[in-house]
């Protein structure tokens, strides 16, 4: 499958669903992210059951603003629309594999119930 542009308007649509969905922020003009391109690319391509996302952080910089974008590339990966990893900067392949391959594996029940106890944490006033 080859990746998929995001927009603000598909943003929500796209990382929400059910599976895994990676997000590459990138721009034209940035060295590292012409680099990791290819790569993206071809690990998209063995992965068709996959989400490979791009965001253009010059065509979306509502985007990039709100999710606070300071250095690109940006890989993003969610799962059942809980964001799981989030790291600046380009990986070779084999990392990009080995990431996938550790979502994959995740035990998104545990997740679900460590997010709400991080939310339940997060709303108890202290005293």
């Amino acid at each position: 499958m080859a990746t998929v542009e995001i927009s603000k308007e598909i943003f929500k649509d796209t990382v929400g669903k059910e599976g895994i969905v990676l997000l590459d922020w990138w721009a034209e003009w940035c060295g590292p992210c012409r680099n990791f391109g290819p790569i993206y690319e071809q690990v998209s391509n063995k992965h068709a059951d996959l989400t490979f996302g791009k965001i253009d952080t010059e065509a979306q910089p509502e985007l990039a603003g709100a999710f606070e974008i300071r250095s690109i590339p940006t890989l993003m990966v969610f799962r059942d629309g809980i964001l799981l990893f989030e790291q600046a900067g380009a990986l070779p392949a084999a990392a990009l594999e080995d990431l996938i391959s550790k979502v994959r594996a995740l035990d998104m029940d545990d997740v679900r119930k460590q997010v709400a106890a991080q939310r339940a944490a997060a709303e108890t006033p202290k005293a």
